[in-house]
C-alpha cells in the first residue's frame, strides 16, 4: 500500500464526538475509518496488513471483519456490568406487576436452560450461561426468592460440570468447555443452593394445592400469598415454575408447555418461528447480554454463536439424563470383558460429553477399576488366571505395572468421542505391541531354562504365559475397534471397502485364535494338538465344543472374508468400484488407512502385496465354492438359541443372519446367470454418479451402513457396510 496515503489518513484521524468510551490518561480513542478506507483502496487480493510481531498464532486468531461466523462484533451497547445494571437491563424486581414478573422469571429460566445446553455443545461459558447479568451479580437477586435460588443452582451446576469434565479430560484439546476466564463459578452460600431451591419449591407447591382447593371449593387452612394477582393464571404459573424447578424429575414439563404455551403467552404477542426461540413463550428474555464478557472471555476474539432453541435444549437434556441413568444403573461388572462390552454398547447412542465424563470417572478411580478393584486383579481375571494369582508379587514387575497403565489409558480412551477415540486407539496399538515384546523378553530372561524352574516359579511362568496371550488378544481387539470406527466416521470410500474388509478378516483370524486359546485354557480343555481324523461324526462333535464367543467370531470371519472376496470379484470381472484417484494410488491408500496397524505389526507379515495376492484372481465362478455367506448364516442360526434370554444380543445375531442371507442370495443369482451376462451389465442412470448404484438386471446391490456390535466385547468388530440385495 502507498505509505504516503496511509500516513495522510493517519494524520486526519479525530476522536469521535460522541464516543461511549471516554478517553483516559493513557489512552485516546480515534476514528480509524479514513485509514481503513485508504487500505481498502490500495490492497489487492492476497495482501495483508500486519505488524512486525505477526505470527502463525495471530493468523489463526485473526478476525475476518464482517464474516458472520468469525466476527461476532466487538461494539457493545454497554461496556460494563454496572453500566448495564444502571440502564435497567436486569431489574430486580423484574416488574412491579407481579404477573409480568412471574412470566419474565419463567422466560429467564427457559433461556438459561437453552444457554446451558449450548455450552454443553462446545461454546464458552461467557457467551452462553454467563451472558445472564443476574448470574454475574448474584447479590442483586437476594430479594427475589425464585430467581435467586435458581441462579445459584445453575452456577453450582456449571461448577460441578466443569470439575467433572476437567478431571476426566474427555473433551477435545481445542474445546473451550472447561475455561471460565475468571467468571464467578462459585459464590458465598452456593453450597446451600439445593436447600434454598427446595424451600422455594415447597412454597410454590403449597400455592398450587391452594389453587386446586379453591377451584374445587375446598377450604385451605394455609394462609399463602399468591405468586401474582390474576387467579385464573395462578395454577398455570405454579405448574410452569414447578416444571422448571423439578426438571428432570418432572419430565412432563415438555408436554405441559406444548399445551399451555398460549396461556403463558397471554401477556405478550408470540411471533412466528417460536420453535427457534429460546423460551417456551417465544418472547426474548430479560437480563442477558453476551457482549459484556467479549473482552475477557478468551485469548482470541469470540466468534458469533447461536443459542439452541428451548425445545432442542429440552430434548438435549432428556437424552443426557437418559445416558446418565444408564451410567448410574450399570452393575459394575468386575470382568474387563463386561466393561468393554458395556462401553462399546454405550457409545453406540453417541452420548454427550458430560455423560462420557461421568462414565470415565466411574470406571477409573485412583488407578483402580470402580475405585475398588486393583488393575492387576482385573488383568489376571481377564487372562483366565486363578483367583489366588491376583495378589502375587509379580505385579510389582515394571512391565506388569506399565501394562496396568495401558489398561487404564484404554478405558479412558474408549470414553472419548469417536474421532478422538480412533486417533488414540491407533497410537496405543504400538504401546501394546511394545509391552508384549518387553514381557516376552523378560519372561525368557527370567525363565530361560525350563529344567531349573522351581514349583514356586512355575506359578510365575503360568502368569506370564496367560498374560502374554491376553495382551495379544487385547491388541487385536483394539485393532478391530479401530477399523470399525473408520466406518462410523465414514473414512472409507466405496472403492476401499475391499481392502478394509480383507484387513478386518486377517485381524479376526488372530483374534479368534487368541480368544479360543484363552477360553480353552480357562475351562481346562486345552489339549495337545493330535493327529487329524477323518471321522465326520467326531468332527461334528469337535465343532460343537467350540466356545460361543469363538463361534460368533467365526460368523464375522465368514462375513468379512465373503464381503472382501465379493467386492474383489465385482472389481475383477465387472470392473466396478474402481475409481483411480488422481492424488494417490491404491497402494498409498492402503498405507494411509493401515499405517498404524502396520507399524505395530498387527498382524505380522501382512502387507499390500498380501492383499493383492488374495484378491487379484478372485472370480465369481470360484467364489460360490467356499460358501462364506452360507457358513455365516448356519453359525448364526446355531447360536441364536444361546441368546434367548438377552434381547439385544439376539437382535444382533439376527442382523448377522440377515446380512449373510441377503449376500448369499445375491451371490447365487450372479453365479447362476453368469457374471458376463448382458442383463447384469452396469447401466448408468441419468444424473447419477458412476459408482453410486450398480444394477444387475432386476437385482440391486447397495452399500448401506449397518453397524453391528457383537454381544461379546472381545468380538466388537462392526461390519458397518454390507451388500444387501433388494428387488427394484
Amino acid at each position: 500500500m502507498d505509505q504516503s496515503g496511509a500516513e495522510e489518513a493517519a494524520i486526519h484521524r479525530h476522536p469521535p464526538e460522541h464516543s461511549s468510551i471516554p478517553s483516559g490518561e493513557n489512552s485516546v480513542w480515534s476514528d480509524v475509518s479514513p485509514l481503513l478506507e485508504a487500505a481498502c483502496r490500495e490492497l489487492r487480493d492476497g495482501e495483508l496488513i500486519h505488524g512486525d510481531n505477526f505470527n502463525l498464532f495471530a493468523a489463526m486468531s485473526a478476525l475476518e471483519i464482517m464474516d458472520p461466523k468469525m466476527d461476532s462484533g466487538i461494539v457493545c451497547k454497554y461496556y460494563s456490568i454496572d453500566e448495564a445494571v444502571e440502564n435497567g437491563v436486569a431489574p430486580v424486581p423484574i416488574s412491579s406487576d407481579k404477573t409480568i414478573d412471574v412470566q419474565c422469571t419463567i422466560d429467564i429460566m427457559d433461556h438459561l436452560l437453552a444457554c446451558e445446553a449450548t455450552w454443553h455443545n462446545g461454546h464458552s461459558l461467557a457467551q452462553t450461561v454467563f451472558s445472564c447479568i443476574y448470574l454475574l451479580r448474584p447479590d442483586r437477586t437476594s430479594s427475589h426468592a425464585i430467581l435467586h435460588s435458581y441462579c445459584r443452582v445453575i452456577r453450582a451446576t456449571c461448577k460441578a460440570v466443569v470439575s467433572v469434565v476437567s478431571d476426566a479430560r474427555t473433551h477435545e484439546e481445542e474445546d473451550l468447555f472447561t475455561m471460565a476466564y475468571g467468571l464467578p463459578l462459585h459464590g458465598d452460600g452456593d453450597e446451600k443452593c439445593l436447600s434454598m431451591l427446595n424451600a422455594v419449591e415447597e412454597t410454590i407447591y403449597r400455592q398450587l394445592r391452594a389453587c386446586k382447593a379453591t377451584s374445587s371449593k375446598k377450604r385451605v387452612s394455609e394462609d399463602i400469598e399468591p405468586l401474582q394477582h390474576n387467579l385464573d393464571l395462578e395454577e398455570g404459573f405454579c405448574k410452569a415454575l414447578l416444571c422448571r424447578i423439578r426438571f428432570p424429575f418432572f419430565p412432563c414439563s415438555y408436554l405441559y408447555e406444548k399445551t399451555s404455551r398460549k396461556r403463558l403467552g397471554a401477556f405478550g404477542t408470540c411471533e412466528d418461528g417460536v420453535e427457534e426461540r429460546t423460551t417456551a413463550s417465544g418472547r426474548a428474555p430479560i437480563g442477558f447480554d453476551a457482549s459484556l464478557n467479549s473482552r475477557s472471555s478468551a485469548p482470541t476474539p469470540p466468534r458469533a454463536i447461536k443459542i439452541l432453541s428451548w425445545e432442542k435444549a429440552v430434548q438435549y437434556f432428556l437424552k443426557l439424563l437418559h445416558d446418565l441413568d444408564i451410567v448410574c444403573s450399570y452393575s459394575l461388572d468386575p470382568s474387563l470383558e463386561g466393561v468393554l462390552r458395556f462401553v462399546v454398547q454405550f457409545q453406540k447412542s453417541k452420548p454427550d460429553l458430560i455423560a462420557r465424563a461421568h462414565l470415565q470417572l466411574l470406571l477409573v478411580q485412583d488407578g483402580k477399576l470402580y475405585g475398588r478393584d486393583p488393575i492387576f486383579a482385573v488383568i489376571t481375571k481377564a487372562a483366565a488366571l486363578p483367583e489366588v494369582t491376583k495378589n502375587h508379587d509379580i505385579q510389582k514387575n515394571e512391565y506388569i505395572v506399565q501394562l496396568g497403565q495401558l489398561v487404564i489409558n484404554m478405558l479412558k480412551i474408549l470414553c472419548t468421542n469417536a474421532a478422538w477415540q480412533r486417533r488414540k486407539l491407533g497410537k496405543i496399538l504400538q504401546d501394546w505391541r511394545v509391552i508384549y515384546v518387553q514381557l516376552e523378553i523378560a519372561f525368557r530372561n527370567e525363565f530361560g531354562s525350563v529344567s531349573s524352574i522351581s514349583d514356586d516359579e512355575n506359578i510365575c511362568v503360568k502368569i506370564f504365559k496367560h498374560i502374554l496371550n491376553w495382551v495379544e488378544e487385547q491388541t487385536y481387539w483394539i485393532a478391530s475397534r479401530y477399523l470399525m470406527l473408520g466406518f462410523e466416521l465414514d473414512l472409507y470410500s466405496p472403492n476401499e471397502y475391499c481392502m478394509v474388509y480383507w484387513y478386518m478378516y486377517v485381524v479376526l483370524i488372530k483374534l479368534a485364535e487368541k480368544t479360543h486359546l484363552r477360553i480353552s485354557v480357562s475351562s481346562g480343555t486345552a489339549k495337545k494338538k493330535g493327529k487329524k481324523k477323518k471321522d465326520s461324526s467326531k468332527e461334528v462333535a469337535k465343532e460343537s465344543r467350540i466356545p460361543l464367543p469363538v463361534l460368533f467370531l467365526q460368523c464375522h470371519l465368514c462375513l468379512a472374508e465373503g464381503l472382501s472376496m465379493m467386492l474383489a470379484a465385482l472389481r475383477n470381472e465387472l470392473m466396478v468400484l474402481q475409481s483411480p484417484s488422481p492424488f494417490n494410488t491404491e497402494h498409498e491408500r492402503f498405507i494411509q488407512h493401515f499405517e498404524l496397524l502396520q507399524k505395530a505389526c498387527v498382524p505380522d507379515n501382512i502387507s499390500y502385496l498380501s492383499f493383492k495376492e488374495s484378491t487379484t484372481y478372485t472370480r465369481f465362478s470360484t467364489l460360490v465354492m467356499y460358501n462364506y455367506f452360507k457358513n455365516a448364516q448356519r453359525i448364526a442360526k446355531e447360536i441364536k438359541s444361546s441368546f434367548s434370554d438377552d434381547p439385544d444380543r439376539l437382535a444382533e445375531v439376527r442382523r448377522l443372519e440377515q446380512v449373510a442371507e441377503h449376500n448369499g442370495v445375491a451371490l447365487n443369482v450372479i453365479c447362476r446367470v453368469g457374471a458376463l451376462d448382458p442383463s447384469l451389465k452396469r447401466r448408468r442412470r441419468p444424473n447419477q454418479s458412476q459408482n453410486s448404484k450398480l444394477i444387475f438386471g432386476r437385482l440391486f446391490f447397495g452399500l448401506s451402513p449397518d453397524f453391528l456390535i457383537p454381544p461379546n466385547p472381545s468380538l466388537s468388530l462392526s461390519l458397518s457396510l454390507h451388500f444387501s440385495s433388494r428387488i427394484l
